[in-house]
């Protein structure tokens, strides 16, 4: 029971009741109960395989027991002694709302908190790392903003667990020239030491996923440092480390073949530039709009700004790490061996044009970095020389320089045009982020989503995908929000609202393909901590493959702005049909313990 007051001279009181099975599991249950009041284990097996499998998946009657015992035990925890073993139409109900025993995608790995190697990864891991999606950090040392927060190793320890395969590390002399620091160059970031960042990834890298960790370094340092550098990073990873035989890859490893390996990627150390400060300047900075929205503004709003003066190069954040013209213009010396023997994955762009840049070569591959404007110019006439370049090659695309809090872009854009490594400040919050995570909860989580065919193809006329194309609807996707549930045990009673309890709406839709993305919303429920909606959305779908499906809950506030209550992000094409407990984050992507909803997905 809970009281709420109002003015001074009374209070409502309102009880947190159990809202009642929707008339679609009422049904269910009737129709595969045979019309009883029990559903035995063979009962349960017909209505999961009949109603909850969407590619003729079987159920065992011994798993069937296993889930009725689950769901006893679950539900009646203090019950130790439970002799019957089958379900009424109540444990029915509490089996389809349970998240863990019923999840909403087929990877159980939903959150990133760790989970049984090689579970539930069920793609194809034995082709070339370029056609994956890989979890890609930017700036993985920065614990905040990108001007003034502290460096650490714990923000990479985080990304880690959460899945993340690819970490990125800014290298600079510490101030007396002797040692290696990282740090966001040029800020206020306090440094932390390059030894403390390299044990951590090697405690760390496979506790999420036993699939192999690229770090990508942007080094400032001078051959001698070089040298030290080669040297921590060979007696710390030791037989970890992959080493090409031949120096430069002719094909890019499988993840299969590299599981529990750490790869370096960068460019090859042919010079020390003494004076980048000279390299670039900007007139001016963009405030990032990002941040007036505690949660994000919309993915479809959050791209880059157009400037009629910006060129393809990358010249934002990673201080044109990759571009080999610039190199001419620092003072030259030796190059480090042994640094360079250590490159798994060579990163660096060729003199010339965009067209030049994007050249796919017979017996050679590399990597690519281009800033997120920097790859909205090019997607403008060159989209499908993109395409081509990241069918062999790997492209990464990388925030901007004014994101100073550590926002985040569009994701889509870069999937799109096959990039591998669209590089995220996996310590932002935002609408964009919860799209990465969704993306990353495929596979089971490993850090690796094998990339849809239709950007892996070539046609008869070495013709590729073009993101510009307008195509034909492949499949309609059917969500139908029932009820909402965990809230009062997740927040304080006040939380939402002083005087009375929340009234819950949920915020539905797709990110994807632009014809896609639609957000859609249910109608308020007034003063229930437990709403039920019982409304149906139709999604139509050109590119089902790379959709991923967006949930929020909001609580309208008429006064002021709604509040947030949870949100969660997951891949359309992992998506279990049938009615499905979906748990709900915070805007971290943090799970709640107990706020969910009930959701039937279905697919025409």
């Amino acid at each position: 029971m809970g009281s709420y007051k109002v003015c001074c001279c009374f209070t409502r009181k309102f009880k947190v009741t159990e809202a009642a099975p929707p008339s679609d599991v009422k049904e269910a249950f009737e129709k595969y109960s045979d019309g009883g009041i029990h559903m035995n284990a063979d009962q349960l097996r017909r209505f999961i395989e009949e109603c909850q499998s969407g590619d003729g998946e079987t159920v065992s009657i011994s798993e069937a027991e296993r889930v009725v015992e689950q769901v006893l035990h679950k539900k009646h925890p203090l019950a130790l002694f439970i002799n019957r073993k089958i379900l009424t139409l109540e444990d029915f109900h509490h089996y389809l709302f349970n998240s863990e025993l019923n999840p909403p995608i087929r990877s159980q790995f939903i959150f990133g908190h760790g989970m049984e190697i090689g579970d539930e990864v069920h793609q194809d891991m034995n082709a070339p790392l370029s056609h994956y999606f890989i979890y890609t950090g930017h700036n993985s040392y920065l614990t905040g903003n990108q001007l003034s927060s502290d460096c650490s190793e714990v923000p990479i320890i985080k990304a880690l667990k959460r899945g993340v395969r690819v970490i990125e590390l800014d290298l600079w002399p510490n101030s007396s020239k002797d040692n290696v620091h990282v740090l966001h160059g040029r800020t206020l970031t306090t440094p932390v030491e390059l030894i403390r960042c390299l044990k951590s990834i090697k405690e760390h890298a496979f506790v999420a996923s036993p699939y192999p960790v690229v770090i990508t370094l942007e080094d400032h340092l001078t051959p001698d440092l070089q040298a030290k550098v080669a040297q921590m990073v060979t007696e710390t990873f030791g037989e970890m480390l992959f080493c090409p035989e031949s120096g430069k890859l002719k094909e890019l490893p499988t993840p299969e073949s590299l599981k529990y390996r750490i790869l370096i990627s960068t460019k090859p150390p042919k010079e020390y530039l003494e004076a980048e400060e000279d390299q670039r300047t900007k007139s001016q900075r963009v405030k990032d709009a990002d941040e007036d929205d505690v949660w994000g503004e919309e993915p479809s709003k959050a791209i880059a700004y157009k400037d009629k003066n910006d060129k393809y190069e990358s010249d934002e954040s990673d201080h044109d790490h990759d571009t080999e013209e610039s190199e001419d213009r620092g003072k030259k010396y030796v190059s480090c061996p042994a640094y360079k023997s250590l490159i798994a994955i060579h990163a660096g762009k060729p003199k010339g044009g965009l067209e030049e840049a994007l050249k796919v070569e017979k017996d050679k591959v590399r990597r690519l970095s281009l800033s997120e404007q920097a790859l909205e110019k090019a997607a403008e006439r060159h989209q499908q020389h993109i395409v081509r370049f990241t069918q062999k090659n790997i492209l990464r695309i990388y925030p901007k320089g004014t994101r100073f809090t550590s926002s985040n872009y569009k994701p889509l854009i870069g999937w799109l045009h096959g990039a591998q490594m669209v590089a995220f400040n996996m310590q932002g919050y935002g609408r964009s982020l919860w799209l990465m995570h969704g993306m990353f909860r495929a596979n089971g989580g490993c850090g690796y989503v094998k990339k849809p065919d239709f950007l892996m193809t070539t046609g008869p006329n070495n013709e590729v995908f073009d993101p510009k194309a307008k195509l034909e609807v492949k499949k309609t996707l059917k969500v139908k929000i029932y009820m909402g549930d965990g809230w009062h045990l997740d927040f304080k009673q006040t939380h939402f609202d002083t005087y009375s309890p929340p009234d819950f709406y949920t915020r539905v839709g797709i990110s994807g393909a632009p014809a896609d993305e639609i957000m859609r919303k249910t109608k308020p429920k007034e003063d229930n901590w437990t709403p039920v909606w019982n409304e149906e959305f139709t999604f139509p779908l050109t590119l089902p493959e790379i959709a991923l499906l967006r949930i929020e809950v909001h609580e309208y506030d008429m006064s002021e702005k709604d509040d947030f209550a949870g949100q969660i992000c997951l891949p359309v094409s992992e998506l279990r049909p049938g009615i499905r407990a979906v748990p709900l984050c915070n805007r971290k992507g943090d799970p709640y313990t107990s706020s969910r909803l009930l959701v039937r997905f279905e697919f025409l």
